[in-house]
């Protein structure tokens, strides 16, 4: 399983990604405006705190294959190391992904709602499928089965693409797509420091501190004691 932090919040990457085992940072065009800050800075930002091996997801706005591509070559210009362009699985974003695959451009299929549409991306090039979760339940339909069903097919074609699911709102939607075999997600701060919190972890932790202070001394660990 493959870690994402889904946000351009300078602080929160810099928390968890000292934290956990965080493979890389997802961004969209909603998330970077929220940050109300110069685009290209704040992504070199990002890139400085992550390094230049872990992934950044980078999503461009054009909606014609030419000018996907030129956006798509300028970002991987500006930006470097293991950077992933996305794209939305429109017609001419499909085009684009053939086209940037050729170029040696690495792209993720974004805004994926249907198993065709992250078969025809991943057919298309990309090396990551993105479905939506949680939008789709809000639609009454079921995400985590298109998940499942994208996993599938991926692994059917034996196609080289791996999912990325992303918009999360709750652990349970994220334990899903872990048992379905989704091999990346996505997931906003609360949703990653929620996947560990139980408070039976944290109940268990206080009362093995109470037990060793009532032998070894408040506040000692065990480099205190020879």
């Amino acid at each position: 399983m493959l870690y994402l932090l889904d946000t351009a919040d300078l602080a929160a990457i810099r928390r968890y990604y000292d934290l956990y085992p965080i493979a890389g940072v997802t961004t969209n065009p909603t998330i970077i405006a929220r940050e109300k800050t110069e685009f290209l800075p704040r992504i070199r930002e990002i890139r400085s705190i992550i390094g230049e091996k872990a992934m950044l997801h980078v999503q461009v706005l054009s909606k014609v294959a030419d000018k996907i591509v030129a956006e798509a070559e300028y970002l991987n210009e500006k930006l470097g190391g293991n950077l992933y362009i996305k794209i939305p699985a429109i017609p001419e974003g499909i085009k684009a992904m053939k086209i940037l695959k050729e170029k040696g451009i690495k792209t993720t299929a974004t805004a994926i709602f249907t198993p065709q549409q992250a078969l025809m991306a991943a057919v298309a090039g990309a090396e990551f499928v993105a479905p939506y979760v949680n939008r789709l339940d809000n639609i009454c339909a079921d995400g985590v089965s298109v998940v499942r069903e994208i996993v599938q097919l991926l692994g059917t074609y034996q196609l080289p693409a791996k999912v990325l699911a992303a918009s999360f709102k709750s652990v349970e939607q994220v334990h899903k797509v872990s048992l379905c075999g989704g091999q990346a997600i996505t997931a906003s701060p609360e949703i990653l420091d929620a996947l560990l919190k139980h408070p039976l972890t944290e109940a268990s932790v206080e009362q093995f501190v109470q037990d060793w202070e009532k032998v070894y001394g408040e506040g000692k660990v065990t480099t205190d004691l020879s």
